[in-house]
């Protein structure tokens, strides 16, 4: 391996890969808590930018409307000169719908038009402080997000972890790098580097469906604000390793059950070879996997190259993914806050919520569907429930839920992920009847 491969190759290969690592996994401790160097970035951007980043993804959203209308009126030859914006604008009826409503909500939210529902602080307001957040979370992951994918690193923990993520989770070894940004860095990173790698040939349908689906885990920082907001951040600590245990069932469960164990083990395109996961004879799972890595960073030989594709990250995600959470995002928000819906909803898991003992059962069971619409809602409405279990049952429900339309689910929907809405809905009941045994059982234990 020496004699193949110089001493820059193995430069090429360790620096990029360790700033990589730096930007998106090492926990940094601020006032409000742990984050990622991007997070500190983001949330500086958002600082800087505090006045204009309304007008900014306005101006995003309706642009992406009108060159998406404009690209359907002209037809599939749209853009074709250029690839990235024929694929990034030429969409089909319904999508291109959906970015017409989302133009129209996002001017609506921006200019206090129309009815209140749409523009209200828990609803249009709610979403444009997301779009914040995306605006410059985006930004920055979109461009060092090369650092990771590009230069060899996930070649290296695809041949560590495979012997780990096979017989679990169903997952090739790589994955174990999208669930770990997650984890650390946020949930729509890892949207983000699952939906690359599913158009990059290197996860199967049912691979990225899984992925996506079950290891877009909540951020440590995230997690610590729905459990301040049910006033037990006290507890965090037994709190997340809650969340944790009854996460690590679900993603034992959901990739051997339906939906997810129906999707194809085919790739994107049909001539993607299956990636081969055998270590040759003569090599251990380290050795394989640096020197794979190294052939993937030799790969890499301009920074134009590294700078386009980040740009193009950037692009596709504010412009692919800002309007779907804007449309899906605010249909969602405004069902759960001014209809009854949710709580029809949660009526039949009132006997299920006595059976497990959990006290004020009713007022419980209208928390637990309304998580579809946003992750933070049944901590908020939850918040008022005078019994600490109860308060905790619900906190811990609500992240392992994962799937909520305001973020994860919406950006799966704006993704190449394949998943459908009615899909991700059933995922999301699948998760809530897994993970609420598991949580009520460890919170019996601690009250």
């Amino acid at each position: 391996m020496e004699n193949q491969f110089k001493v820059t190759d193995h430069l090429k290969f360790i620096i990029p890969s360790l700033i990589g690592v730096f930007l998106f996994m090492m926990p940094v401790k601020t006032d409000d808590g742990y984050t990622i160097p991007i997070g500190l970035l983001s949330n500086w951007l958002q600082d800087v930018l505090a006045n204009q980043l309304s007008a900014i993804m306005t101006f995003i959203i309706v642009i992406t409307a009108i060159f998406t209308v404009i690209a359907k009126a002209i037809g599939p030859d749209a853009f074709s000169r250029t690839p990235f914006f024929q694929k990034l604008f030429y969409m089909n009826g319904f999508w291109t719908i959906t970015r017409v409503v989302a133009a129209v909500f996002v001017i609506m939210v921006y200019f206090k038009l129309g009815p209140e529902a749409i523009h209200s602080e828990v609803t249009g307001e709610t979403l444009m402080g997301l779009l914040h957040v995306l605006f410059a979370v985006f930004l920055f992951a979109g461009m060092f997000l090369p650092l990771l994918m590009n230069f060899g690193l996930l070649e290296l923990f695809g041949t560590l972890m495979t012997k780990i993520m096979r017989p679990l989770f169903k997952l090739p070894g790589r994955s174990s790098i999208d669930a770990l940004a997650s984890w650390i860095g946020d949930g729509t990173i890892g949207v983000l580097l699952t939906s690359k790698q599913y158009e990059d040939g290197y996860y199967t349908k049912r691979e990225a469906a899984v992925i996506g689906t079950t290891f877009s885990v909540v951020s440590i920082t995230f997690t610590l604000v729905v459990i301040s907001e049910v006033d037990l951040g006290h507890m965090f600590v037994p709190f997340y390793l809650t969340v944790l245990a009854a996460g690590f069932v679900a993603a034992l469960i959901m990739p051997r059950i339906p939906p997810l164990s129906r999707k194809a083990d085919t790739y994107v395109t049909k001539d993607t070879v299956k990636m081969t996961e055998e270590i040759p004879e003569g090599y251990n799972a380290f050795t394989f996997g640096y020197k794979s890595a190294l052939k993937r960073s030799k790969q890499e030989t301009s920074v134009y190259k590294f700078l386009k594709d980040g740009g193009q990250n950037i692009l596709d995600m504010w412009m692919g993914v800002a309007p779907i959470v804007m449309a899906f995002g605010l249909v969602a928000l405004m069902i759960a806050e001014f209809t009854p819906v949710f709580q029809w909803l949660g009526m039949p898991f009132i006997p299920l919520l006595e059976l497990m003992q959990i006290p004020f059962a009713q007022e419980a069971s209208e928390t637990i569907l309304i998580g579809f619409a946003d992750m933070f809602l049944p901590a908020i409405i939850g918040s008022s429930i005078e019994a600490e279990i109860t308060r905790f049952i619900i906190a811990a429900l609500s992240v392992t839920q994962l799937i909520y339309m305001s973020e994860v689910g919406g950006l799966l929907l704006g993704s190449k992920v394949p998943v459908s809405f009615i899909e991700l809905f059933i995922i999301f009941l699948l998760r809530t009847l897994i993970t609420l045994p598991v949580i009520t059982l460890i919170a019996h234990m601690i009250f």
